[in-house]
């Protein structure tokens, strides 16, 4: 075949691929084969196999999946992608219809009513028709680039069809996941030994946010597209009715369950309507989405926050079923929270068939009095997790006994202690199998042992080949237990293990904190450190002493004393020592030149670090916070120090430089006024 001749026939092929697809996914008429589309796929991709200078980015081969990336990019959206204001009740809406006649001045305003679906808001940039980026909505200002995992979703055109294709066209959507799809998931799932996804829009989100694209390509994802951003050139509606009928022809796929309709009993009948038609749907939706249908009306009412004024969405109540507790498990978190959670008789629930229902925490298990045997009320919590409403008091059996919560780890066996709040957690962080791969992964994060290159992925990599059992057992780790793992090789591994034998030098503080001590955060840590000096006499502390220091109250102490109490954690701390892990000696509070001092820093320092600076100066008894006040005794100013030095002026409160700082620091004066 001629070059020329080759190029045609590649145009020609990705044309009618286009239009196929089209006709199947979109308007469900099809006119070819499944094998006559499979021909035609097959020599479109020898083609751009022997000749790579005709592949194009809006080809269907790219539909296949990407390589596969490390993370996603931050995407800023050219307008913000707003969230709707909910109304839950027919007063609620009434209200709503209320406001918009009354800004705009007029009775009978016009609405485009639309399912609102349970899926994940994505934001597609089209340039001179063809997709170039997609975005999720993120905070609604910045998202996540996600475009090589929508070019696979079957729905979504890689290029415009029809005339008048705008220059830059920015297409907000819904991504979501229909019932047969997500059964089909499912079904794959537990064929492959995986664990079954809770709902449709956990499965889109999950299927979506995929580092390879080529898992994505085998979700059966779709996409319904409901507005716009930017729009530059082409045809420019002046109506959401409009607006969805161009995207309609530009071979973007829209809801056909949309209904223009008038007034407050207009919307209502609308809803009641789809409500009666819910469960027949082919995809799961929450409620109805109601738009001024007029763009110059919707600029007329503008936006509030970060809503906009012409539009609510009106949520269904969330469905109950009644159904039979047949257990009550504990799950252990990857923080170490412990959870009751009912095991059911499978139930369903909006759709979805429902056999466990979580129970949060002790407290709202004692209060709901929750028993195995009882019958319960579930619903699903904004449409998406299960919980137990109540207990049908009538039906609970006469053996029914109440849950007692268990005072061990039903993973390790470890003492289990109440956190300030309601929530119960082991005590044996060092040791529990649940809290592995968190407990490595806070080991390893900066402001603890700062290993660098020890990311989560690693962690996950240490964890599931029993590398890594505990924390200590990252010091034995060496290159070659690395560079067979996957995206490492010999020059990572060497680089990790190096940062491993690095941080084998620290500071008592950050080893405190390193060990995740439930309730020790960072200002904790460095208390206790400044308190006993030594890591021997804080493990020696009962609660009493611990009580003694600053900003530990009881229940700070308790915890701090049931983990040091614990053999395993003992064990992990001694492995760690003979690993080779130490700190400088400190000196015991009371002895501390800036003994009672409130510093603060601001700007940056040369010579050190801001971390270096402070754990220096709370060596010397120095408490370090981050806000000027009349308390504050002195200011440390580095380079580009802000308004805290205005600030410190106006108070009177004395400025130092990094000079200064480190006069301070080698001589250790006892006070400066």
């Amino acid at each position: 075949m001629m070059q020329d001749a080759v190029a045609a026939r590649a145009a020609e092929l990705r044309a009618l691929l286009d239009y196929h697809s089209h006709r199947y996914y979109v308007l469900d008429d099809p006119e070819i084969s499944d094998a006559d589309y499979d021909r035609l796929f097959a020599e479109l991709v020898e083609i751009e196999r022997t000749r790579p200078d005709l592949a194009r980015a809006d080809s269907p081969t790219q539909r296949v999946g990407a390589r596969p990336s490390t993370a996603f990019a931050p995407v800023t959206h050219g307008q913000p992608m707003l969230s709707l204001a909910n109304v839950f009740s027919e007063q609620e809406l009434a209200d709503f219809d209320r406001r918009v006649r009354e800004r705009l001045g007029h009775d009978d305003v016009t609405y485009v009513a639309e399912p609102k679906l349970d899926g994940l808001a994505i934001s597609l940039i089209y340039e001179h028709g063809v997709l170039v980026r997609a975005a999720t909505r993120g905070d609604g200002t910045t998202g996540e680039d996600v475009t090589a995992n929508v070019r696979t979703i079957r729905t979504c055109p890689l290029r415009l069809r029809g005339t008048e294709i705008p220059d830059t066209l920015d297409v907000r959507g819904e991504v979501y996941l229909p019932h047969d799809g997500f059964l089909r998931l499912n079904a794959a799932q537990a064929a492959h030994g995986g664990k079954p996804f809770a709902n449709p829009r956990n499965a889109a989100a999950g299927s979506l946010r995929q580092l390879d694209p080529s898992v994505t390509a085998q979700r059966p994802l779709r996409l319904f597209c409901y507005g716009s951003g930017d729009w530059l050139g082409g045809r420019v509606p002046h109506s959401q009715t409009e607006l969805l009928e161009i995207l309609a022809d530009y071979g973007l796929p829209v809801n056909p369950d949309r209904r223009v309709v008038t007034g407050y009993k207009g919307c209502l009948e609308y809803y009641e309507d789809l409500g009666r038609r819910r469960s027949q749907l082919a995809y799961e939706i929450d409620g109805v989405v109601y738009k001024v249908n007029d763009f110059a009306e919707q600029r007329a009412l503008g936006e509030v926050s970060r809503s906009p004024r012409w539009a609510v969405a009106h949520k269904y109540p969330a469905e109950e079923a009644v159904t039979r507790v047949l257990g009550i498990d504990v799950q252990v978190g990857r923080t170490g929270a412990l959870t009751p959670v009912a095991v059911l008789a499978p139930v369903a629930v909006g759709g979805v068939v429902v056999s466990h229902a979580t129970l949060h925490n002790p407290d709202e298990l004692a209060r709901k009095d929750v028993r195995v045997g009882d019958a319960v009320t579930v619903r699903r919590a904004g449409d998406v997790i299960p919980e137990i409403v109540g207990v049908v008091r009538d039906l609970r059996p006469d053996d029914a006994q109440p849950f007692r919560f268990p005072d061990r780890c039903p993973v390790c066996g470890s003492p289990v202690v109440r956190d300030r709040g309601v929530v119960a957690r082991c005590a044996g962080g060092l040791v529990c199998q649940a809290q592995r791969r968190e407990t490595i992964r806070h080991f390893a994060s900066r402001r603890a042992l700062d290993i660098v290159g020890l990311g989560d992925k690693l962690v996950e990599q240490l964890v599931d080949r029993g590398l890594a059992k505990t924390v200590a057992d990252l010091f034995a780790l060496t290159v070659a237990d690395l560079a067979d793992l996957d995206h490492m090789g010999e020059r990572s591994a060497t680089k990790v293990v190096q940062a491993i034998a690095a941080s084998r030098a620290t500071t008592l503080p950050r080893f405190l904190y390193a060990l995740g001590i439930p309730e020790v955060g960072e200002a904790t840590a460095r208390a206790l450190a400044q308190h006993f000096a030594s890591l021997e006499a804080l493990m020696a502390a009962d609660e009493n002493e611990l009580t003694a220091v600053p900003d530990v109250g009881p229940v700070v102490a308790r915890a701090i004393a049931v983990f040091f109490s614990e053999p395993h954690n003992r064990e992990v701390i001694a492995a760690l020592q003979a690993a080779g892990v130490h700190w400088p000696v400190l000196t015991p509070t009371g002895g501390g030149a800036l003994q009672g001092k409130t510093v603060v820093l601001t700007g940056t320092l040369e010579g050190m670090t801001r971390d270096e600076a402070r754990e220096a100066l709370e060596g010397l008894g120095a408490k370090v916070t981050s806000g000027v006040s009349v308390r504050t005794d002195f200011v440390v100013a580095g380079r580009d120090p802000g308004g805290k030095v205005e600030r410190a002026r106006a108070l009177g409160v004395p400025v130092i430089d990094e000079q200064g700082l480190r006069a301070w620091l080698g001589k250790g004066p006892a006070a400066r006024d």
